[in-house]
């Protein structure tokens, strides 16, 4: 982390609290908050804006909180900017944004998907509180304790269903097949946030994959290789970032100081005018003699993407996959002492060679396509598909069936040979074969196209291969 710079009378109200993070959603780094000498009261337009907050003050017919003035104008000052990338975070808003990047968080311990803005379970933590109280994968959440998700954001859900450790949320879920509402009660406790999975492959290669930078990433990476490395002497490393979204910048730093040789650049941070350019070169105490592969793809960002740029342009490692996501601009946040939190974007970041990457993203040396079915959306939550229906659930229940090997109709009309096929899948499956789509059906579809994708991951096979090469 840099240094923490001396706060100024004027910013007294804050917590001294700057994190310097980077992801999809807003890549973290540079230098803190620099306060400005000039007052909103100077601004032209000012007396508008007073003389609106005091209009809706004294006669709006049905009150108004100062404090839910207050943000809603920060909100649409920071919106004004046009910039994806910055925003204004209220109260819990801000807090959950904070907590997202801390080694771990007090909760039940169930990953949570939207999907046609339904929340469902996607995964669970072995042996956590979601998944000893008996809730599984794929159940919608309906209720929190007796209230309804519906009209929820994510980060609304999530600030209802964490809390403090030893509290107790109950927890209301519809499984497949049922409508009935479950409830779960379920003690909150503290869920360690892991972002690094390694293995050992075939001819000796190690395969480590990171799904986010948080705190204690680097740790895990450091760990992750030392494991691999005490099995056995290693013929390479295939670095999987694939839909990694970015993270914290300090943790990504780290694990560059492990892989790029000394005193090779890392990354140049550029703020506004050029007036500070922050350059990070590589503090690697020992040489990393092993060839590495990157593997990235169009979800790959921020963070990421400076690991693989320098990567690619500092240690000589070979990049495998698409073209990444393309974040290449700066944000720092601030938060605020009741909790809220100010991201705005200050700068960019360049590549080793002085390369911006900002809607362009990283190219990879090697271009790899996963197959056609990895692009596969899903079919509607909820969805009883069955003979008659039609759309475009039908044609991806037909793409999914024909991809596993049966043979479908492919018109989108679901007919008697696309029953067929569905029951014959059932069957296969051990399911109720009466030829009718449902949740049941939808989860093992999507299990059987994961597992076929993990057997044809062509750009992993392709790193495999450039390791064997050498």
């Amino acid at each position: 982390m840099e240094p923490m710079e001396q706060k100024s009378q004027r910013s007294k109200p804050y917590i001294a609290l700057i994190t310097i993070i980077a992801l999809a959603a807003g890549f973290f780094g540079g230098q803190l908050w620099t306060k400005r000498n000039n007052s909103i009261m100077d601004a032209e337009g000012f007396e508008l804006l007073q003389a609106t907050y005091n209009r809706i003050n004294d006669k709006y017919l049905y009150g108004a909180k100062q404090e839910e003035l207050i943000n809603g104008a920060i909100v649409g000052m920071v919106e004004s900017l046009g910039d994806q990338y910055s925003q204004f975070l209220p109260d819990e808003q801000g807090e959950q944004y904070v907590d997202s990047y801390q080694s771990n968080f007090y909760g039940i311990g169930a990953e949570i998907k939207v999907v046609n803005d339904r929340y469902f379970i996607s995964s669970l933590v072995k042996d956590m509180p979601a998944e000893q109280a008996g809730l599984k994968p794929d159940d919608e959440i309906v209720t929190v304790d007796q209230q309804s998700v519906s009209g929820l954001s994510m980060n609304e859900l999530l600030s209802k269903v964490r809390g403090e450790k030893g509290t107790r949320v109950v927890i209301g879920v519809k499984r497949a097949g049922t409508e009935q509402i479950i409830e779960f009660e379920i003690e909150r406790a503290e869920i360690p946030v892991y972002s690094v999975q390694s293995e050992r492959l075939e001819g000796d290669i190690g395969l480590i994959s990171i799904s986010r930078f948080v705190k204690e990433t680097d740790t895990e990476f450091q760990e992750a290789l030392d494991q691999l490395q005490s099995e056995g002497e290693l013929k390479g490393i295939i670095l999987d970032l694939r839909s990694n979204p970015g993270g914290l910048l300090d943790e990504t730093i780290r694990i560059a100081n492990l892989l790029i040789p000394k005193d090779k650049k890392i990354l140049d941070v550029v703020y506004k005018n050029e007036s500070r350019v922050v350059s990070f070169v590589s503090q690697q105490k020992e040489p990393f003699e092993l060839p590495i592969v990157v593997l990235i793809n169009e979800y790959s960002a921020s963070a990421s993407e400076v690991l693989s740029a320098a990567l690619k342009e500092s240690a000589g490692a070979s990049v495998v996959g698409v073209t990444s996501y393309g974040k290449g601009v700066v944000q720092t946040y601030e938060a605020f002492r009741e909790g809220s939190v100010l991201v705005l974007t200050e700068a960019e970041w360049k590549t080793p060679s002085g390369n911006g990457i900002h809607e362009v993203g990283v190219e990879p040396t090697h271009l790899v396509e996963l197959p056609e079915y990895s692009k596969f959306t899903m079919i509607s939550a909820g969805a009883e598909l069955k003979r008659g229906s039609y759309g475009d659930d039908v044609k991806l229940l037909e793409q999914y069936l024909k991809v596993l090997g049966y043979t479908p109709s492919e018109e989108g009309l679901f007919d008697e040979q696309t029953e067929q096929a569905l029951k014959q899948y059932e069957r296969d499956k051990g399911l109720t074969a009466d030829g009718v789509y449902n949740t049941e059906v939808g989860a093992a579809l999507v299990e059987d196209i994961r597992e076929l994708l993990a057997r044809n991951d062509t750009q992993l096979k392709k790193a495999q291969e450039l390791l064997n090469e050498q």
